[in-house]
């Protein structure tokens, strides 16, 4: 990356694609960030810029870089390949590291902090921030590597289903649940395959998901 364009997305300020640290901090948060943008459209994550974008540069190119990579491989499961770069932005050092959409989703975040037990977690990215995925999430980025053939048929529950968004704007699995009597569980399988299909979109507003119509 030229400086030039590391100027240009600094300028452009933190969003769904990009993240500034002014520091390495604890690895579970760098890996937060990483799993966050490698779940959803991929980015960049910055180290040496502070949140308003003022460049202060790393102190150690050896000691973060290495960071990054423990990061990387031991943090998140499944691993994930860094691509770090280091660019020179007004006689400072910036480490770029740039996330490519992963085609192995969900990655997690692994916790290390002693008594501690919690299972790994998967995060995605929603405008400037790195949120929990939830289960419907988790489960339709794992439905994203399923390269087994899809079918799915259009009965009498995905029509209701349609005649809800329609007349609501949205649908969460709980409210298709409920209108057709399922379970939330078949009812959040069935939800996923439309949205594989092309045919709902998934969504996150920080608090809960839910669907609507392509």
């Amino acid at each position: 990356m030229k400086p030039k364009e590391l100027f240009e997305i600094i300028a452009g300020g933190e969003s769904s694609t990009v993240e500034f640290k002014r520091k390495t901090t604890k690895y579970e948060k760098i890996a937060k960030e990483i799993v966050a943008m490698a779940n959803t459209k991929g980015g960049y994550l910055i180290i040496g810029v502070d949140d308003d974008g003022t460049i202060y540069g790393i102190e150690s190119e050896k000691s973060e870089t290495e960071i990054i990579q423990q990061t990387c491989l031991f943090y998140i499961e499944p691993p994930i390949e860094p691509n770090i770069q280091i660019v020179n932005l007004n006689k400072k050092d910036i480490l770029v590291l740039k996330i490519e959409s992963s085609n192995k989703k969900p990655h997690k975040v692994i916790n290390d902090e002693k008594n501690e037990k919690e299972f790994p977690k998967a995060y995605i990215r929603v405008g400037e921030k790195s949120i929990e995925a939830s289960r419907e999430m988790t489960r339709f980025l794992k439905s994203l590597t399923d390269e087994r053939p899809l079918k799915i048929g259009i009965g009498e529950n995905e029509k209701r289903l349609f005649e809800f968004i329609e007349r609501n704007g949205k649908a969460t699995v709980k409210d298709f649940a409920k209108i057709v009597n399922i379970s939330t569980r078949r009812a959040e399988r069935i939800m996923i395959k439309l949205v594989r299909a092309g045919v709902l979109q998934i969504h996150n507003d920080s608090s809960y998901d839910y669907f609507t119509l392509i």
